[in-house]
């Protein structure tokens, strides 16, 4: 809206007294819609989740995390370059298994920066007061923060890939495992993303979020590899091995690539899932991905009316 005119009436004999008739017209500028408020929350949220337009205190943590997450990936490179090693000393699919506990900081500590700083101060009825709805931020939220995650555990997989083919090593190979790479950590950013916003999304406290998240990605995968190792020690089939690792949200990835992207199992004995198990890995993650994103609308109808 913008003023056309102002018309100020003479001052009354007190003085004080003022009457401004301000006019105005409407905005007749171009409307960009839905579409466009969405993409523009993505990308804000997309360049939050590195401190990107923020302080200088917010980019420290994910910036430290990144380099975390490719140095020992660059570290790797160059033994495998200076030794001209036939291999990698590492799959490409079991890089993000190995370096969980820093993408699982990450998530603990962007989820609640993406969302509980608007449940704090009452920001998202302001969102669905614009040509956006709810279903509209969930899926800026949830794409922002499964894209920061793609680019953390894919970069590190992409320096591998390169020092291999530097160290000229069969390029076959390592397209073909540089490609069962990407499609694992396609999957962990989705799981992981939909898993950390959830429980972000339930409390306003950033604090209490940080905890949550940590506590739900990090205990659980340690008291799923322990009761994998005591039923691996006590003589368990396989099968009640790769059963238990249906509990954690590591360990079902683990599960789908040791059985469908010919990945090497991280689980007691090394003997992942087979075919059928592998389904239901598939199956769960699927779903969790689905419940999360279930979760999100329902949770924001509720916030934004």
């Amino acid at each position: 809206m913008a003023a056309e005119h102002s018309v100020q009436t003479p001052a009354t004999a007190s003085g004080d007294t003022r009457i401004h008739n301000i006019g105005y017209r409407s905005y007749d500028g171009p409307r960009l819609g839905r579409s466009y408020a969405r993409l523009s929350l993505y990308s804000q949220s997309l360049r939050g989740s590195y401190g990107l337009g923020r302080s200088v205190k917010s980019k420290v943590l994910p910036m430290l995390l990144f380099v975390v997450m490719c140095v020992p990936a660059a570290i790797m490179v160059a033994v495998a370059v200076a030794t001209k090693a036939n291999d990698l000393p590492v799959e490409y699919t079991r890089y993000a298994i190995i370096m969980q506990a820093v993408i699982s900081l990450y998530v603990a500590s962007q989820a609640p920066q993406s969302v509980s700083r608007d449940l704090r101060f009452k920001t998202v009825p302001l969102y669905f007061s614009r040509p956006i709805e709810t279903a509209d931020y969930v899926r800026a939220k949830y794409a922002a923060l499964a894209s920061a995650l793609f680019i953390l555990t894919a970069a590190p997989l992409l320096v591998l890939y390169i020092g291999a083919l530097l160290a000229k090593l069969d390029f076959a190979d390592q397209t073909k495992g540089f490609a069962q790479g990407l499609v694992s950590v396609a999957l962990l950013s989705l799981l992981f993303a939909g898993i950390g916003l959830v429980i972000a999304s339930v409390t306003p406290r950033r604090g209490f979020g940080i905890a949550a998240v940590i506590a739900v990605l990090t205990i659980s995968y340690g008291a799923v590899s322990t009761l994998q190792a005591i039923a691996d020690y006590q003589g368990s089939s396989s099968a009640t091995v790769a059963w238990i690792g249906l509990f954690s949200p590591i360990t079902v990835l683990d599960g789908v690539q040791s059985a469908f992207l010919g990945a090497t199992s991280t689980f007691p004995g090394g003997t992942g899932p087979g075919t059928g198990e592998g389904v239901v890995y598939v199956v769960l993650a699927l779903g969790l991905i689905a419940a999360s994103y279930g979760l999100l609308v329902r949770r924001y109808k509720k916030v934004g009316t």
